[in-house]
């Protein structure tokens, strides 16, 4: 998770949302990003997404059924559907999305029996950094 908020961090450096996600394979890094939604102007550039298609890539398939995520937001629900259609095995998040968190948050889809694959899900992982980090992301976008 600590790879995970640097890369948050990244983000936020960058004025995007300070969301960061690492993706594991046998317990080496294999995919690491940061939200880029601005610099693309695409709602599909998530630091999930960006890091479930490094990982397909750098494994050369897009099942990643024996790969865990560490994302420092919980997943939105576009993120969570491509969670489950690559077949991740563990999703771990450090905070909860009350707005939008799609792991039980808002919505269930991370979780939802009745879907294909069911990740194991892990929550507050060092979730007082990274809430530390979205509140003053936040803060300061206010005051602007």
């Amino acid at each position: 998770m600590a790879l995970a908020l640097k890369q948050a961090d990244k983000a936020s450096q960058q004025k995007e949302v300070p969301v960061g996600a690492v993706i594991t394979y046998q317990d080496k890094v294999i995919a690491r990003a940061h939200n880029r939604v601005e610099k693309k102007q695409s709602v599909t550039y998530h630091a999930e997404i960006i890091a479930l298609k490094q990982a397909a890539r750098k494994l050369g398939s897009w099942r990643l059924d024996k790969c865990e995520l560490y994302v420092t937001l919980e997943p939105c629900a576009m993120c969570a559907g491509a969670i489950i259609w690559s077949r991740i095995s563990r999703v771990i998040y450090a905070v909860a999305d009350p707005k939008a968190g799609a792991c039980g948050s808002v919505l269930t889809v991370i979780g939802n029996k009745q879907l294909n694959h069911l990740p194991k899900l892990k929550a507050n992982v060092m979730s007082a950094e990274s809430s530390r980090l979205l509140k003053a992301f936040f803060r300061e976008l206010r005051k602007k």
